[in-house]
């Protein structure tokens, strides 16, 4: 009976979480019920949740998830200051000559916002708002751009600063730096939130890189599915549209080459950098005369809701890892990935697609709080890359969440979306991204130093 509580637990967490109850009560409450019996039982040792106390204060005095209301700050704040909005106005002017010029644009702004926010949910419900009646209004194909605003939305997980980044890489440092204490390394090397930042760089650009040479494709072989915008609609001054360009276009720009830049160039932490984006996530409001009292007062409550949301997750993921462990899951779960066929190959695979089906029922934040601390370690001490490991589990999320019948981005844009875009146009839609995205993953596998070649270039000692 004993080896089977560990698989008994996650799947309680599972029910509970499928009858509706919040995640991380559904965490920390089930978790705990499944320590009384076995307690009762004698499968048990309560000493295990002697350690919760170290745990959150370890949350409590960590500096780095610092950088999670910060980022969330700055990502809400631009939102409030209508930034999207006028991204894509003006990119809409400036590519809405050429078929499918639109559709680059809602890509393009995407990946802004997604460098800007690192917030999935705010990403797609914004770009859903704005974009998706514009597009359908010229003409565009309702499965096509319900597809192109899912993908470019949910680029917040891999484009940094994400939020997503933050979280996964303080997790996977501590997994790495116990991968090499189990391994018999006492001063074990480290990885940082800035290292997964860099790796990410040139996944993410790879994915943009690909989406929009999906959307020419589609503007070469299926002309009607993207029209460009009517001559009589487009500015007929250059000028007064480069100008746009730029006083629209710089501002949020800067801000993101700032918060990257400071990081690349080892002049901030990732913490620091996001204070850095916070108080110019202030100024850009303040210029564009969208900041106010109110508005302060909004964007304070929202990112103190989502903020709460995260470490209230993390309490009750912390629960769930010591009753996990006491009823020996991780000693199970190393036993199983080591034993798998294929050794390291064969693991990653197992793991892989486990993230991927658990992201239709849980969000990131549960996944990499629950799931990356038990699998992490194992991993790790089979040779694997962190940031490799780090940038594939993101991607891999990122697919989950575009693919149906479950992912997040659907229901996000669903919730948003007016009746003439059906359910089965979002699906459709979608579906030649999550290709996209599966072939990135697939070459990101077979070539890890996309990953890791920049972050050893950058930080060579």
């Amino acid at each position: 009976m004993h080896e089977w509580m560990p698989l008994l637990l996650f799947a309680g967490v599972v029910l509970t979480l499928l009858v509706g109850y919040p995640v991380a009560l559904s965490l920390g409450g089930t978790a705990l019920v499944f320590a009384l019996v076995g307690e009762v039982f004698g499968l048990f040792e309560p000493a295990f949740l002697e350690a919760l106390p170290n745990r959150l204060y370890g949350v409590m005095i960590n500096e780095t998830l610092i950088a999670v209301p910060l980022f969330v700050f700055m990502g809400v704040m631009l939102e409030r200051s209508r930034v999207a909005e006028s991204l894509l106005d003006t990119m809409a002017m400036l590519f809405g000559p050429l078929r499918g010029g639109l559709g680059i644009s809602v890509t393009l702004v995407g990946m802004l916002l997604a460098a800007s926010t690192g917030i999935v949910g705010a990403t797609v419900v914004t770009m859903g708002l704005l974009s998706l009646p514009i597009m359908l209004r010229r003409n565009y194909s309702p499965s096509l751009s319900a597809g192109t605003i899912c993908a470019s939305g949910t680029l917040g997980q891999i484009i940094p600063p994400s939020i997503v980044l933050v979280l996964l890489g303080d997790v996977l440092s501590s997994a790495y730096q116990q991968a090499q204490l189990d391994s018999g390394v006492w001063s074990p090397e480290t990885v940082s939130v800035g290292d997964l930042f860099v790796g990410a760089l040139v996944p993410g650009l790879m994915l943009v890189a690909f989406y929009i040479l999906y959307l020419v494709g589609v503007a070469v072989f299926r002309p009607e599915a993207v029209p460009a915008i009517p001559r009589e609609e487009r500015p007929v001054d250059g000028a007064a549209l480069l100008w746009r360009v730029i006083s629209v276009l710089v501002p949020p720009l800067f801000l993101v080459v700032a918060v990257l830049g400071s990081i690349l160039g080892g002049l901030a932490t990732p913490t620091e950098a996001a204070s850095v984006g916070a108080v110019g996530a202030l100024l850009l409001a303040a210029a564009r005369r969208q900041l106010s009292l109110e508005t302060l007062r909004q964007v304070v409550r929202q990112t103190t809701v989502i903020t709460s949301m995260v470490f209230l997750i993390f309490i009750g993921a912390a629960v769930f890892s010591l009753v996990f462990r006491g009823f020996g899951g991780d000693a199970m779960v190393t036993d199983f990935l080591t034993a798998l066929p294929g050794g390291v190959v064969g693991a990653v695979a197992l793991v892989m697609l486990v993230m991927f089906l658990l992201g239709f029922i849980l969000d990131f934040i549960e996944i990499t709080f629950v799931v990356v601390p038990i699998v992490g370690p194992v991993l790790l001490s089979m040779g694997l890359d962190p940031v490799w490991l780090g940038v594939m589990i993101a991607i891999n999320l990122q697919t989950s969440f575009l693919t149906p019948p479950f992912g997040f981005s659907l229901f996000y844009l669903r919730g948003v979306a007016p009746p003439a875009v059906r359910t089965s146009h979002i699906y459709k839609g979608v579906a030649p991204f999550i290709l996209i995205q599966l072939l990135v993953l697939a070459l990101l596998a077979l070539w890890p130093a996309l990953a890791t070649w920049l972050p050893g270039i950058l930080y060579a000692s």
